[in-house]
């Protein structure tokens, strides 16, 4: 998958939105990291880093005594974080430029790595299986993998449920999975990790539902703020149907409902 060609875009709106994104489930990645057992001094690879905003998070707890390389095929991505990185004195962060489908030719030369961390990642690649197989090749034995990806997507809605909004799921769904995407990519992960050598240690769903007065409620109002006026661009909603959705995420933040968000669902795996 080319810069050009992911779905959300490299622009600076979504850097803005990915920092807010992993300001508002920072606390479930850090009870995943504590759940996996992830120690200072340790190696970590963080798989589709994106701008490194996890990135940093785990640099935090492996401390200046680990390291932590981020792997993601944004050039914009990898300078963004990489300059960050700079900024704040993270010295043992490393970005790299690379298909994370073909993380052996990636990672060729590396030691291996004592935690992977995976975020919306896998649902976007039109291969997942072999950004598994990479992540279990780079692992050393008895190493940690943590997953955090979608599965049942289309489960997200307003309460009450509006017209304007089931469209743009649709068409987020249509869209993604044209592009080689899997929106429901939690599902296949089980069978993955068995056949690449990972043993499934523990899996649970994390469901967020938000009121217009709830912080989560920025998660998807900035999405679909963003993301819908890209739907219409690309021809997969009309723009009244857009500006309908608008509305109505303005009805849910004057207090009428709620927003039920997508599922996310997390692995975590060890290699074998």
């Amino acid at each position: 998958m080319t810069e050009r060609e992911y779905v959300l875009g490299t622009g600076d709106d979504e850097l803005a939105r990915l920092a807010l994104q992993n300001r508002l489930w920072g606390d479930v990645s850090a009870k995943a990291f504590r759940r996996a057992e992830l120690k200072m001094g340790q190696r970590v690879l963080d798989v589709g880093c994106g701008p490194g905003y996890a990135s940093f998070d785990l640099a935090d707890v492996v401390t200046r005594y680990g390291s932590v390389l981020g792997v993601d095929e944004s050039e914009t991505f990898i300078e963004h974080a990489t300059q960050m990185a700079e900024a704040r004195g993270i010295a043992h962060f490393q970005g790299a430029v690379g298909d994370v489908q073909e993380l052996d030719a990636v990672l060729e030369g590396q030691e291996p790595f004592d935690f992977a961390y995976a975020r919306w990642v896998l649902c976007f690649v039109p291969d997942p299986e072999a950004v598994v197989r990479g992540i279990a090749n780079a692992l050393a034995p008895g190493g940690r993998l943590a997953v955090q990806d979608y599965f049942d997507y289309n489960s997200m809605t307003l309460v009450p449920r509006r017209r304007s909004h089931d469209l743009a799921v649709a068409a987020t769904m249509r869209l993604w999975s044209g592009r080689g995407g899997d929106p429901d990519i939690g599902q296949r992960l089980p069978a993955m990790f068995e056949k690449h050598g990972l043993r499934l240690d523990d899996v649970r769903a994390h469901l967020r539902v938000a009121r217009g007065s709830d912080t989560m409620f920025a998660w998807p109002n900035t999405w679909w703020h963003s993301f819908g006026p890209k739907l219409v661009a690309m021809g997969e909603l009309a723009q009244s149907d857009c500006d309908e959705l608008i509305d109505d995420l303005k009805k849910i933040e004057n207090g009428e409902g709620f927003v039920q968000c997508p599922a996310v669902y997390e692995f975590i795996a060890t290699k074998i």
